[in-house]
């Protein structure tokens, strides 16, 4: 009876210490993600912006750059100017986003369930980004300080490329680095991608968790937010919880509880332009 209980008792403690270390681990995991803060901005007044005939709010209208500015700063940054009526970013070429007078951009209001509609082209090689349901996170430097994390680590991406000549069209798994993909997670079918130098058609539809990228005209593809479906995908893709935590829990809450962020776009180091950037609010 006493080597029984002996046992027992042993058996008791392998139990304890493999139930610890698994908290342990947990632990750890929950502990990877770093201290951060989602900055409660002002918005514009959506009253201020012209409404067209379709219902659409016009964020940029060609002639001015009201409403927009960098992301993580107060003022838009210089490389983006007004071109022939595109927005422009001016790229150095170095395929690297720049600091100071570049940087992504944001329209400063949060939108929840939309129709977003614009139109983009590139130079030869060119990479960009449209984000949406974005936040601004900061986290701490080595100093203490206040440092923003990119926008692309709360928001998915509506791929901006040059399939024929930017070497992202060949990453990633079946194409979904290229034009009109959700960024490293879904390809876009078909792919229908108008070259460099010629202006593509971008609608993206986000209501209530459903969202359905268009390219030129064409439905290209749909997923669904805040769903296992999403989390599969983001544990998968470059924005896994093991690979960088972070970006996980904000992309597995993507637009945070209030489900709603900002429009985007990026500076990818190339020069792109964007027009006729409008949005139709849904309830």
């Amino acid at each position: 009876m006493k080597k029984i209980l002996l046992l027992a008792a042993a058996a008791a403690l392998m139990v304890t210490a493999v139930s610890c270390g698994n908290q342990g681990k947990k632990k750890a995991a929950e502990s990877a993600v770093p201290a951060y803060t989602v900055v409660d901005a002002p918005e514009v007044d959506l009253d201020d912006f012209k409404v067209d005939d379709e219902g659409y709010i016009v964020l940029f209208d060609g002639t001015s750059t009201k409403g927009w500015r960098g992301y993580g700063k107060k003022e838009l940054p210089s490389r983006w100017t007004i071109d022939d009526g595109a927005l422009k970013f001016s790229g150095t070429g170095s395929g690297e986003a720049q600091t100071g007078e570049g940087g992504d951009i944001i329209f400063a209001h949060q939108f929840k369930n939309f129709t977003l509609e614009m139109e983009w082209k590139v130079s030869k090689g060119g990479n960009s980004g449209i984000f949406y349901l974005a936040k601004e996170v900061t986290t701490k430097d080595e100093n203490g300080n206040d440092r923003y994390e990119p926008i692309y680590i709360s928001a998915p991406e509506y791929q901006v490329l040059d399939n024929a000549n930017h070497p992202d069209a060949l990453l990633g798994v079946d194409g979904n680095r290229q034009s009109a993909s959700l960024y490293d997670m879904i390809p876009a079918v078909p792919q229908n991608q108008n070259p460099f130098g010629e202006w593509n058609k971008v609608k993206i539809l986000c209501y209530k968790g459903t969202i359905v990228h268009f390219q030129n005209d064409v439905k290209v593809l749909e997923y669904h937010l805040w769903t296992q479906q999403w989390t599969d995908m983001l544990q998968a893709s470059k924005f896994s919880e093991k690979d960088w935590p972070l970006a996980f829990e904000l992309l597995n809450n993507c637009g945070g509880d209030d489900h709603e962020g900002y429009i985007g776009m990026q500076d990818h180091g190339d020069d792109v332009w964007y027009r006729n950037i409008r949005i139709k609010e849904m309830d």
